[in-house]
């Protein structure tokens, strides 16, 4: 049946009410999706059929022992010449490798989904993608980007950021030592500089929570944690 509607398995299972039985959420999908002459996506989905909001998945479980597996993201805000601009980072929660970045001049869905494309390995290999409930992250377009490769998605409770520390801390150390050092004046500057920087940050910079080794060091030091997911 998901198949046919070109929806996964999991983003309906996974979160089926107790006492909502697999095949009358099949049926009741099936129903909503034919009443939307075939238009429905994902979220509307969701909402027609009175699915459970999203859940912090995470649970704040900020140490993980494979790499690829689960990540981070959340923006900041940049001043470029006299406009704010916004940048994106994603974060392997393994080794706080920055694998995803981007920067523009609009806080949207395309700015995260241009992170992501950045993402150097497939994203078939990701089984938890965390964020807050900023309407850039929890939207129709990342759930169907999300839904794409089978990606479970989890969200903060609002109002907490404790529940996203690791990208919260992550931005607190670049505003420290990129932004507030900096001026910038275009868009193309600060994305020039924004790369060198997490170039530094992934392959030079020195992680208190990696005992003192660059993400990328880390990484490479312990290949038997790096596994892809198979199926």
């Amino acid at each position: 049946m998901c198949r046919v509607l070109g929806v996964s398995r999991s983003t309906y299972y996974y979160q089926a009410r107790p006492k909502k039985s697999e095949a009358a959420l099949e049926k009741a999908v099936v129903e909503e999706f034919d009443k939307s002459r075939r238009n429905y996506g994902t979220r509307k989905l969701k909402v027609a059929t009175n699915e459970a909001p999203i859940k912090n998945e995470l649970g704040r479980q900020f140490e993980q022992e494979e790499a690829r597996k689960v990540l981070v993201t959340d923006l900041t805000y940049v001043r470029v010449g006299n406009k704010w601009h916004y940048v994106c980072f994603i974060l392997d929660l393994f080794n706080r490798e920055i694998i995803g970045h981007s920067a523009g001049r609009h806080k949207t869905a395309a700015l995260v989904k241009e992170a992501m494309y950045r993402i150097p390995f497939s994203l078939t290999k990701v089984h938890l993608f965390h964020t807050d409930h900023g309407s850039e992250f929890d939207n129709q377009e990342m759930d169907e980007l999300l839904d794409a490769f089978d990606i479970q998605r989890s969200l903060s409770n609002k109002g907490c950021p404790y529940d996203n520390a690791v990208a919260e801390s992550t931005y607190k150390s670049f505003k420290k030592e990129f932004v507030y050092p900096n001026h910038f004046q275009t868009l193309e500057q600060l994305q020039v500089e924004l790369f060198d920087y997490v170039n530094w940050w992934n392959h030079i910079r020195l992680h208190g929570t990696l005992n003192y080794q660059s993400p990328v060091s880390f990484r490479i030091a312990n290949p038997v944690q790096d596994k892809s997911r198979t199926g």
